[in-house]
């Protein structure tokens, strides 16, 4: 695309057959393109984030048309003008992940700490399912981290084994080593 533009595109509404097919639809009939995408079925609700690149004038219809496309597909739509995909941040990999009962602030404990060593996160990822057995609401969390040279694994690792003990968590942090199964 000579006059390419990128924007960020939502989509949150009740879930149901061909929701997918009708998000894409409307970048391939723009005559754009999905770069990356995250979508899921959360409670009854499908949630669709993606990057989309097309012409700038064709952005600019897209974005006009869209109290008529949400009206059509009983989807909320937003889309919001940004950059093209960057590289990665330079850094060190981690990939984080905890196991516990679920309880409420386990995230925010969590990124708390993370937050506390200048740590960024690129992606995370978190569910609840019954525990075999005894059915008790187990919760998962998985995140992608991005380390700077600035800080301490060593010191990380303590800061996440007293959150730990704090709150009955189970936490792994291992580096991401590109290429090599998880």
């Amino acid at each position: 695309m000579n006059n390419s533009a990128f924007a960020v595109l939502t989509a949150v509404g009740p879930d149901r057959v061909g929701i997918v097919d009708d998000v894409s639809a409307l970048v391939a009939t723009s005559g754009g393109n999905i770069e990356e995408s995250k979508m899921a079925v959360l409670g009854g609700e499908f949630a669709a984030v993606a990057l989309v690149s097309l012409e700038s004038d064709a952005l600019a219809d897209l974005k006009a048309a869209l109290p008529d496309l949400q009206a059509r597909l009983g989807l909320h739509l937003e889309l919001k003008p940004t950059r093209g995909p960057v590289a990665a941040k330079s850094g060190r990999p981690y990939l984080l992940e905890t196991v516990s009962l679920d309880t409420p602030g386990i995230v925010h404990s969590v990124t708390a700490v993370i937050k506390a060593h200048d740590i960024n996160i690129e992606e995370l990822e978190t569910s609840t399912q019954p525990a075999p057995w005894t059915g008790a609401p187990m919760f998962r969390m998985r995140a992608t981290l991005i380390l700077g040279p600035q800080v301490s694994v060593p010191q990380l690792k303590s800061d996440l084994a007293l959150l730990e003990s704090e709150r009955d968590l189970d936490i792994s942090l291992k580096p991401a080593l590109p290429g090599l199964p998880e």
